[in-house]
């Protein structure tokens, strides 16, 4: 197995309104992710997407970005988010990537971590939890995709705007990963490291246990956050996404 560092990044939430953020991936890739083995992306990588037939300049961007670092030889793998959820294995393909499901068990350095995006466990906020079982829906994913694009434009907006009303209203631990739900995600697959995103707070938990870890990767907003694994550790970084990586 090589011994280059495996990274891994969420919750970018590229989007065209902002060319900082897809500037510092593209930044990353060539700085960081060309000198790893694999790149994992966690969920979230676009800030919305309307469904593996409706292009971008922005998502043609990224696909170019990302396929050529394939081509230099980076594994790179695609998880869906909340976000990107309808993202199919033709654009994972288009990136010369591997789309793959949650939770995702990864062996490697004589490990094993869990990587999530980390929706799934914030079971506290049942008005969410409640969506995402509807939007998961093979029948549901099937009817929309179906629609003009223009109405699915339409949705995303109206869906986005009711869920920022919701999320000003609830608490601050409902928004969070419910630490019942991380102790059964971790005992049900026999590990003691879990990686995810989703809730834009970053930070390596030690577990009460003593035994196990939860590292969070933060969205890129203001920095671009990403872990790194490799012989030696697993370790949580950031890069000010506004200046050179």
């Amino acid at each position: 197995m090589s011994d280059k560092p495996i990274l891994f990044i969420s919750d970018l939430h590229l989007e065209p309104d902002r060319p900082d953020i897809s500037q510092a991936f593209f930044d990353f890739l060539e700085a960081k992710a060309s000198n790893a083995q694999a790149l994992y992306i966690l969920g979230d990588f676009f800030n919305v997407w309307l469904g593996d037939d409706v292009h971008t300049e922005l998502s043609d961007q990224v696909a170019r970005h990302l396929h050529a670092l394939s081509a230099q030889g980076v594994t790179i793998k695609l998880m869906r988010g909340n976000r990107d959820f309808l993202m199919g294995g033709g654009y994972a393909q288009t990136c010369g990537a591997e789309l793959i499901e949650e939770p995702y068990l990864l062996t490697a350095f004589n490990k094993k971590v869990l990587l999530m995006h980390g929706d799934v466990l914030c079971t506290k906020d049942t008005d969410y939890m409640a969506f995402r079982k509807m939007v998961r829906n093979p029948d549901w994913q099937k009817d929309f995709l179906a629609r003009s694009v223009e109405e699915r434009i339409a949705y995303a907006a109206e869906a986005r705007k009711q869920s920022q009303a919701m999320s000003s209203n609830k608490a601050d631990d409902i928004m969070d990963v419910t630490p019942e739900a991380v102790t059964d995600i971790i005992q049900a697959y026999a590990i003691d490291t879990l990686i995810h995103g989703h809730t834009h707070r970053p930070k390596v938990h030690e577990l009460a246990n003593g035994r196990d870890t939860r590292m969070v990767l933060g969205d890129w907003d203001k920095v671009a956050w990403y872990i790194s694994w490799d012989q030696q550790q697993l370790a949580l970084h950031y890069l000010n996404p506004h200046s050179s990586v």
